[in-house]
């Protein structure tokens, strides 16, 4: 008996990988992670000075901005018709790297700098680096084939945005205190 190489394959992709399935998973996380951003987009405007003058608030705010928009940008490329888990994968893997390598470098550097120590210990830079991991593990697994890899970086990317909010509230509590301390900001508790 001949096997149709060409629908097995396609009936593999569906079982590892259909959008219909994952379609309003992709909507809520990529439409929350793209509000999210504007909002930190908009706090960081307003203590623009603030931030850009401490290396801590300055690596934390793009840290943070490229963890919203990386979220973002794997949601949208997961919604792309007429893709298959490998391309997925793929995409996932790239935009989750290129994000992780930007969080790292800069926390790295922000502690290296002096700056506030506000929401800046070891314990963030593991947490934040394990969530990035997993997202990357579970973007080769599902290149390779394997359903279980869109749940392990489904559930690190939604672990990530969570951790991400903790992370712009540190930013935004790290710009008050050093604005109170100043004398230029409001200090009404």
């Amino acid at each position: 008996m001949l096997v149709d190489t060409a629908s097995w394959s396609m009936v593999v992709t569906a079982m590892v990988f259909n959008l219909g399935q994952w379609h309003d998973f992709f909507v809520m996380v990529g439409g929350g992670a793209a509000a999210l951003t504007g909002l930190v987009f908009v706090a960081m405007t307003l203590n623009l000075a603030s931030i850009t003058q401490d290396a801590t608030h300055r690596y934390r705010a793009i840290g943070t901005l490229a963890g919203f928009v990386a979220i973002f940008a794997i949601c949208a490329l997961a919604l792309m018709g007429g893709q298959g888990h490998q391309a997925v994968g793929i995409e996932w893997l790239a935009v989750a790297a290129i994000a992780a390598v930007i969080y790292v470098y800069g926390y790295v550097q922000a502690m290296r700098s002096g700056g506030s120590s506000a929401g800046l210990g070891t314990s963030r830079l593991v947490t934040g680096t394990a969530c990035y991991a997993a997202e990357i593990t579970g973007a080769i697994l599902l290149t390779a084939g394997q359903a279980a890899g869109l749940y392990v970086a489904s559930a690190a990317m939604v672990a990530y945005l969570a951790f991400s909010v903790s992370g712009a509230w540190l930013l935004i509590i790290g710009v008050y205190r050093d604005q109170a301390s100043a004398g230029t900001g409001s200090t009404d508790q």
